[in-house]
């Protein structure tokens, strides 16, 4: 676990997502969960040495399974925007390690069998403030990586969770994202107010302007690129070739290519199969 302020510690042992937790006099304000529910308890038990009040919630930074299926395992309060909330509604009570393979990484998670979902308990609209000590907590709305994807911004101390709207050094989640939304939130974190701020991704801990710069470029190339395929039927042989040249953009470890690679291809034919299905539905007046 490290510090990187007073009472805000982040860890990033745990398999496909950075964690963070906010002492606070009233109790512990925890950022996502660990995807494997005996990771989840483990985690939970570490929180027990970091003091503070009695009191617990989590906040789910989007749906993505990955943060979300070991929420259950924190046995707290959870709290997310209202479209994660709705995603819930949609998904059945319990998970089942099966089906395709997203490039996610909990699907490289032995054993997780049947997981029971914890939807979220309190959601909000646009933003939502915790007044847990002198220091607020906003938990603010930024769509892009989904439609439900928030960022947890601590003005005093210049700290701000931005959940997958950044990602260090891997490719995206994409099918499910909203490009244009995407890109003007990260417009937002380069711009004046957050100078001099700490950025915390959920997929690679801090993270500085430049990687941010980075995921910019990235996502208008692969929105240029779309906007070209988009208009036409879904093709798979396009896609690949998409694929091939979207994973020179990456220093992944030979280990982990072909995750990187079925994450895009996953995401790429899910978007483009969306936007395609958008675009060819009847005006209705």
């Amino acid at each position: 676990m490290q510090e990187i302020s007073k009472n805000i510690h982040i860890e990033d042992q745990y398999p496909g997502v950075t964690l963070g937790v906010i002492v606070t006099q009233r109790g512990l304000i925890q950022i996502d969960a660990p995807p494997s529910p005996e990771d989840a308890r483990s985690w939970r038990a570490a929180l027990m040495n970091l003091g503070g009040g009695m009191e617990r919630v989590l906040i789910n930074l989007d749906a993505h399974p990955d943060r979300t299926l070991g929420a259950r395992a924190m046995d707290c309060t959870v709290i997310a925007h209202e479209k994660t909330a709705n995603t819930f509604r949609t998904r059945p009570s319990t998970f089942k390690a099966q089906g395709e393979e997203t490039g996610a990484d909990w699907e490289s998670i032995a054993g997780l069998g049947s997981v029971r979902w914890s939807p979220p308990e309190i959601s909000f609209a646009d933003q939502m403030s915790l007044h847990w000590s002198d220091s607020p907590v906003l938990l603010e709305h930024h769509p892009g990586p989904s439609n439900g994807s928030v960022w947890v911004h601590l003005p005093q101390e210049k700290i701000l969770f931005i959940g997958d709207a950044v990602l260090k050094n891997q490719p995206p989640f994409l099918a499910g994202s909203n490009l244009k939304a995407w890109l003007e939130s990260l417009t937002i974190l380069l711009d004046t107010p957050f100078k001099g701020y700490t950025f915390v991704s959920s997929r690679g801990g801090v993270v500085n302007t430049s990687a941010i710069k980075n995921q910019y470029d990235f996502l208008k190339h692969v929105n240029d690129k779309l906007d070209k395929i988009t208009a036409k039927k879904p093709n798979p042989a396009a896609t690949e070739k998409l694929v091939t040249s979207l994973l020179t953009w990456f220093k992944a470890p030979a280990a982990r290519q072909k995750q990187f690679a079925q994450r895009l291809r996953y995401g790429l034919l899910h978007y483009n199969s969306r936007h395609h299905h958008a675009s060819t539905q009847p005006y209705e007046d």
